[in-house]
Order: C-alpha cells, then sequence, then structure tokens
C-alpha cells in the first residue's frame, strides 16, 4: 500500500526515533513498532507512526520526566491501556472495525455488543418501559433517572462482565428515554428517537448513525472520568451519571450548544460568508472546526455530512449549513468536527434544542461502559500522584 498519514518509511521512522535501520528493525522485531508490506514488486515496508510517536515520546520521557508528566494530560502519553478504540489521524477503529463503516451497516445494540464483548453476538432483551417523565436539561434529566433506575436495580453493582452488559443496555434505553420520553418501548433505540421526534426512516438512519459515530473516542475526558469512578468499584449507573458531568462541559460535548447558538445567529445574518466574515472581524470564534486528533478532518463529521447528502440532499437548511462549512475551512483552513456534524444534522432534521448532546450521551455511553468493564477487569485503583508546586513548608 501507498504511505499514508498512518503508515511511514523506514527513513522517516528512523529519524523520527533517531536511530539507525537496525535499531528500528530490532523494535519491530520486539513487537514495539508495527509493519507491513507495500503491494507490487518493492520487498519494502512501511510502519506504524502511531507506534513510532510512541516510543518517541518514551524516549522524551526518559530524558526530561518533569516535562513529560506535565503534558502527558494534555493530548499527551497514553496512559491507560485499552483494547476499544483506534485514532490513526485519518480514521476511527473500534475493536478494529472502521466506526464509519459500522455506522452504516450495524445497529447500535450490533455496535454496543462489539464494544463491551468484542463480538457482535450479544442478544439483549427488550427496551424496559420507561414512564417517569422529569424536567429540566437533559443532563440533569438523565441523571435523576439513572440515580434513581440504580436503587431498584437489584444488579446494579453485580459487575461481572456479562451482568455489566446487560446494565450498560438498560442505562443506554434509560437515556433515551430521558432525551425523547415515550410511552412506547418498542423497536431500536434510533426508530423510537425517530419517532418521539418524528423524523421518519431516513432520521432515523442519521440518528443511529450519529450514536454509533460517538460511541467511543478513546480516553477522552468523559472517559477517564467513566474509568476513575469504576476503578473505584462503582457500579455502571455511577460511571454513566459521572460521565454525563463531565461531557455536558462547554470544552467536551456541551461545545455542540454553542455551535447551535453560532448557526442560529448565522442564519438571521445572510450570506453565510459575510457572516464568517463578520464573525471573525469582531473576535468572535467559530465554533466545530478542527479537531487535534485528525489533521486531515474529523471522520465522524465527514460521515454524518455524507448520510445528510443522501438522505437530505434537497434541504435549504444543509444547504446553508454546508456553505457556512465552506466559508469556515477558507477561512480557517479546518475542517467541521463531531459537534459541528451534530448540530447540523439536528437542524436538517429539525431536532428540539439540545438533540446534539442527547446523542453523544446516548452514544458514548456505550464507551463509558466499555471502559468500566476494562476497569474492573484490571482491578487497579486509578490514583496518579500530584507535582507539588506551592509554597514549601517552613524547616525548623
Amino acid at each position: 500500500m501507498a504511505t499514508t498519514a498512518s503508515w511511514i518509511t523506514a527513513a522517516e521512522a528512523a529519524r523520527l526515533l533517531r536511530v539507525n535501520r537496525a535499531t528500528l528493525y530490532a523494535y519491530v522485531s520486539r513487537g514495539y513498532i508495527r509493519s507491513q508490506a507495500t503491494p507490487g514488486p518493492s520487498r519494502a515496508r512501511h510502519y506504524s507512526r502511531a507506534d513510532v510517536e510512541r516510543l518517541r515520546q518514551r524516549a522524551e520521557e526518559r530524558r526530561d520526566p518533569d516535562k513529560a508528566a506535565a503534558r502527558a494530560l494534555t493530548w499527551g502519553l497514553p496512559i491507560l491501556e485499552s483494547s476499544i478504540t483506534l485514532i490513526d489521524g485519518r480514521r476511527l477503529y473500534y475493536r478494529g472495525h472502521d466506526a464509519v463503516a459500522l455506522s452504516r451497516s450495524h445497529s447500535v445494540a450490533a455496535v454496543a455488543s462489539l464494544v463491551w464483548t468484542g463480538a457482535f453476538a450479544t442478544a439483549f432483551p427488550p427496551a424496559p418501559r420507561q414512564l417517569s417523565k422529569t424536567s429540566g436539561p437533559f443532563v440533569v434529566r438523565a441523571q435523576r433517572l439513572l440515580a434513581a433506575a440504580s436503587v431498584h436495580d437489584p444488579l446494579a453493582f453485580d459487575l461481572r462482565p456479562a451482568s455489566v452488559a446487560m446494565t450498560g443496555w438498560r442505562i443506554v434505553n434509560a437515556l433515551a428515554h430521558s432525551a425523547a420520553p415515550s410511552r412506547d418501548g418498542g423497536g431500536t433505540v434510533d426508530a423510537r428517537l425517530a419517532r418521539a421526534w418524528h423524523v421518519g426512516a431516513r432520521g432515523a438512519d442519521v440518528l443511529r448513525a450519529a450514536i454509533i459515530l460517538c460511541a467511543d473516542h478513546e480516553l477522552n475526558v468523559s472517559s477517564f472520568t467513566a474509568r476513575c469512578v469504576a476503578s473505584a468499584g462503582s457500579h455502571p449507573y455511577a460511571v454513566v451519571i459521572a460521565g454525563l458531568a463531565a461531557l455536558e462541559g462547554t470544552r467536551h460535548g456541551g461545545a455542540s450548544a454553542r455551535v447551535e447558538a453560532m448557526l442560529d445567529a448565522m442564519r438571521r445574518a445572510r450570506p453565510p460568508r459575510t457572516a464568517v466574515a463578520a464573525r471573525l472581524r469582531r473576535g468572535d470564534t467559530l465554533e466545530g472546526f478542527g479537531h487535534p486528533l485528525y489533521k486531515e478532518g474529523d471522520p465522524r463529521a465527514q460521515a454524518l455530512f455524507d448520510l445528510l447528502r443522501e438522505h437530505y440532499d434537497g434541504s435549504a437548511e444543509l444547504a446553508f449549513i454546508t456553505s457556512v462549512a465552506d466559508a469556515a475551512a477558507d477561512a480557517l483552513g479546518e475542517r467541521p468536527n463531531v459537534d459541528f456534524a451534530l448540530a447540523a444534522a439536528a437542524r436538517v432534521l429539525r431536532l428540539p434544542p439540545g438533540a446534539p448532546l442527547a446523542l453523544f450521551a446516548i452514544g458514548r455511553a456505550i464507551g463509558w461502559i466499555g471502559h468500566a468493564l476494562e476497569q474492573y477487569a484490571s482491578g487497579q485503583l486509578i490514583r496518579p500522584r500530584a507535582r507539588y508546586v506551592g509554597v514549601a513548608p517552613a524547616i525548623s
């Protein structure tokens, strides 16, 4: 295969690591770096950029431990191992399966089964009827419902993998009910949301894809929070309640609310290119563009836009949003991320306010449960140390 951002030549790998090729080949033989052959007559191999970067960062950590520790929690060194999600800079994979392909070919239940068990085969029981309804923003409603459900669930503290998976499925359905309360508990998660939000079969396709594309994203702040809570031995309801608290933050899943507000303002100020330019002149940010892990564009956003174009090609709202994205890309050199795409989907489908965050949460709960399962299995308490930089104690 040709060299891509994910696979580099031996010369590039050796240069990044500051080693000779013999040392590079030794790293490969020890399993530190993956390599693969290129097609055709050449016998050259290419090497995983992610593995090379990981080794390079570890070498820097040994040379300057304080510097490495300071950046480790900010898009820095890996601090936990997980078998759930791989981000290679261009694509997103759940247990080796392309997430974009999964969003088109599998159900929410099948992807949940994959994340939680490593296989698509788990059969979940029908969703229980959710009759309770609370007021307030989505996260408040969801946290109340989960807290109440945990009290009445006799298996809440059964942390065996099979039991946690079943509890996780009850939680996912409870979140769907919190997003769109309904007395009709039949059908898939996306179908129930589509009925409650009156968007039909085309809309259900988009909702399903959005949920699956949000299912996990490695060790983001809400997933790290979920793992910390699970490491304390807390039950899955507590794990998801904590994950919701982190997700709601405006620098995480709550960013979609800022995108919604920006698009509302721009819709009233036409044309979009003029609105984008005016926003930049005022010093306002353009919300929902760029992602540190995807230099070539967020594949989740691209997948949702592709689906919207297939199902809603004649939508005036989609044309407006696309023009905003194009104008922002010209101005910033960055493409829409998943927060922008979720807000775009909500506008095209005419979903209620707050729906982007709700879809994000329903999907991401799958990942939170997956991380909880890994943490329960490890039996380790997550307890990092802090580097003290305060006033030195007086010496008597």
